[in-house]
């Protein structure tokens, strides 16, 4: 039985993580989790599943649970609080899927723990990924990727001799503009722009995936899960998302990965690593049915934000964390339709082009450059 800690319950991953531990009660138990100020879901939670733990984003959230809730269950808030579930002392793995850098701290926890760490959230391993991957292996604490094209790559290279790995390849949608010229962006809506043609996503995920920035903060994550140089990992415009991800070794042999776009298969992965289980309803991949499979090389100037990141990637040190806190600052500001859609990209290069990286930077310092960088661009905003 493995016991599992959840950090974000009510999004995406969360919700799917709870579909996996539902299907298989025999081999997952929900021990402790968080939601942000999603209370109904949270009781619904509870009620389902009786966790030792639950934290919340706020203090009046937590006391008002406390008095509608189940006794057997603990009820704690705010950043000590993730910390908490995080580092439950009954579980085993830790499902990292809240948005954003706050999920570092914990998941940094969590490894100093020997917790495995299932990682759906990029910004962790952008803004510190020097610091989590010496501390995980300092502490022998597995890092499990959960993202579809981490989880395609890790599984391509299973088996094989890393020493023998010539190329990472990352396939990308191109997300809900794919086909549009820059001309054509200017003035394009925030609902047309949540309008992603393959995958159901959170609202940021989503945006990030329309500007290709998520592609980039991947092309960072897999830099540290797999210990790749920038140079050796490409991405790969593939409209179907059927090919999530692919490795070509020094023979010229290409080993890829296809699925239908469902992130429970990499999720459940993560979770019953190195088994295999059966998932429930999922949809079984016909080629037949797909019929044809397109590819197209990335244009660097159509997507900016890919280029930044990769830029950012290849200069190192803190130069990541702003890149991160820059877009996340601006992707929550074009949701609330303050900015529009072109001008995400131009707020992460002022933030860039303003930095001066430091190198080897402590996790009080990245946490100091990411207050920074958000109150830059929150200035610039304004």
């Amino acid at each position: 039985m493995k016991k599992i800690s959840l950090l974000g319950a009510s999004g995406s991953i969360g919700t799917q993580t709870l579909d996996i531990i539902r299907m298989h009660p025999e081999l997952f138990s929900l021990v402790a989790f968080s939601v942000g100020r999603n209370i109904e879901k949270a009781v619904e939670i509870v009620e389902e599943f009786q966790p030792k733990l639950l934290s919340v984003q706020q203090r009046e959230d937590a006391e008002s649970l406390r008095r509608s809730v189940s006794r057997g269950t603990k009820i704690v808030y705010g950043d000590e609080g993730l910390l908490e579930v995080a580092c439950h002392p009954e579980s085993t793995v830790l499902v990292n899927a809240i948005l954003g850098s706050i999920g570092l701290s914990p998941t940094m926890s969590a490894i100093e723990q020997g917790k495995t760490i299932a990682i759906a959230n990029k910004e962790t391993l952008v803004t510190a990924g020097h610091l989590v991957t010496e501390a995980a292996k300092k502490h022998g604490s597995a890092l499990l990727p959960v993202d579809s094209e981490h989880s395609a790559l890790f599984q391509c290279l299973h088996g094989e001799k890393v020493e023998q790995m010539d190329r990472l390849i990352l396939t990308a949608s191109g997300g809900s503009f794919r086909d549009k010229t820059r001309e054509e962006l200017q003035g394009v809506s925030v609902e047309d722009a949540l309008n992603h043609p393959n995958w159901s996503m959170g609202a940021k995920i989503t945006i990030d995936s329309a500007t290709m920035m998520n592609k980039g903060l991947e092309v960072i994550e897999a830099h540290w899960l797999f210990g790749t140089p920038y140079d050796q990992i490409d991405v790969l415009l593939h409209k179907e998302s059927i090919i999530h991800s692919m490795v070509e070794y020094i023979d010229g042999s290409v080993i890829a990965h296809l699925g239908t776009p469902d992130m429970r298969i990499p999720i459940q992965y993560a979770l019953s690593y190195p088994d295999r289980l059966e998932i429930r309803n999922a949809k079984r991949l016909n080629l037949w049915e797909v019929g044809k499979l397109h590819f197209e090389k990335v244009n660097f100037e159509r997507f900016r934000s890919l280029k930044l990141a990769y830029d950012a990637g290849r200069t190192g040190g803190s130069m990541p964390a702003v890149l991160n806190a820059a877009n996340e600052t601006a992707v929550a500001a074009f949701l609330e339709g303050k900015i529009d859609f072109l001008t995400i990209e131009e707020l992460v290069e002022q933030a860039l082009e303003q930095h001066d990286s430091i190198q080897n930077a402590s996790l009080d310092e990245i946490l100091q450059i990411d207050s920074e960088t958000r109150s830059r661009v929150q200035s610039l905003i304004k």
